[in-house]
């Protein structure tokens, strides 16, 4: 069955939304070191916690993929992870639509940085409490479905090489664009909440 982009789109938000209720009161809820670098930047979380945050999210992601593929290759005549592409990000002829580079980091710098500005105001001292794991899934599904059909959308680093890894040296080789894109997006959205949007701070 194919569940299409609205599908896939729906996935990725309901999970964020399910484990930033489940695991945001253990650690924050962080799945993402683009995120982590934009809370860092935000002054909204301790740059000395940053590198072990990014290890156990590439770590996790990577381990993820492994159980996908594992599953994955449970289907009869069996699943090869570098032809089918295993939802890995591209550009060129590895994006969806065909999409150019360009395009590419544009879309991501610009997606991550509205989803950190959703996650810095959801998680604000003055927002309405109970409703931030809610906004932020919303919003990662919104994002996944302007950015699906352009490069099979990262904004996530850690869930760009927890499927590279087993894709192929072609997946390999664009992965950079989707570690530096996000992280890009992320810092411009932390440093610039505060002084656009965060009465707090100002």
């Amino acid at each position: 069955m194919n569940v299409g982009w609205l599908g896939v789109a729906l996935a990725f938000g309901l999970t964020v939304l399910t484990g930033a209720y489940a695991f945001g009161p253990v650690s924050g809820g962080h799945f993402n070191p683009a995120v982590t670098v934009g809370l860092v930047v935000a002054r909204r979380f301790p740059l000395r916690d940053l590198p072990g945050y990014v290890v156990a999210q590439a770590v996790g992601a990577t381990v993820a993929g492994a159980v996908l593929l594992l599953v994955a290759r449970g289907v009869e005549g069996g699943f090869d992870p570098v032809e089918n592409g295993f939802a890995t990000n591209g550009y060129g002829d590895r994006s969806p639509m065909g999409y150019d580079l360009t395009s590419v980091v544009i879309a991501e710098i610009v997606l991550t940085a509205v989803f950190l500005f959703v996650i810095l105001g959801a998680t604000a001292r003055r927002a309405a409490v109970g409703f931030a794991g809610l906004s932020i899934g919303l919003t990662l599904t919104l994002i996944h479905l302007i950015s699906l059909p352009i490069s099979n959308t990262s904004v996530n680093p850690a869930r760009s090489l927890g499927v590279a890894w087993f894709a192929g040296a072609d997946a390999l080789e664009q992965v950079w664009v989707f570690i530096l894109a996000p992280v890009i997006g992320a810092a411009i959205a932390g440093f610039a909440h505060g002084p656009l949007l965060d009465r707090e701070t100002t």
